[in-house]
């Protein structure tokens, strides 16, 4: 993965653009740490990448999830636990 500053985006686009052509992808950084991803498309495929970023943050989300619901043990709730656990925060939310 190719890497390019903000400084470099703001001060020569057309390079970057080049970059970009050629690459496909590349790593935005701002300070030295990175803040976005630049990734080529066009008319024809703007909407599948946008559907296929989309899926991939929605995977990483749940995994994310699932992590800390490892973590915090609630992995392990049986059904009626988490039936319970549903009530009780929907009888909070009714106050």
């Amino acid at each position: 993965m190719k890497f390019i500053t903000v400084r470099e985006l703001r001060g020569r686009p057309s390079e970057v653009w080049s970059k970009l052509s050629r690459d496909k992808d590349l790593v935005l950084t701002s300070n030295g740490k990175p803040i976005a991803i630049l990734s080529a498309v066009s008319e024809e495929t703007l909407e599948s990448s946008l559907v296929a970023l989309r899926r991939a943050r929605a995977v990483a989300a749940v995994e994310v999830m699932q992590s800390q619901s490892i973590a915090a043990g609630t992995d392990k709730l049986s059904l009626e636990e988490i039936n319970a656990e549903i009530a009780s925060t929907r009888k909070t939310r009714r106050r």
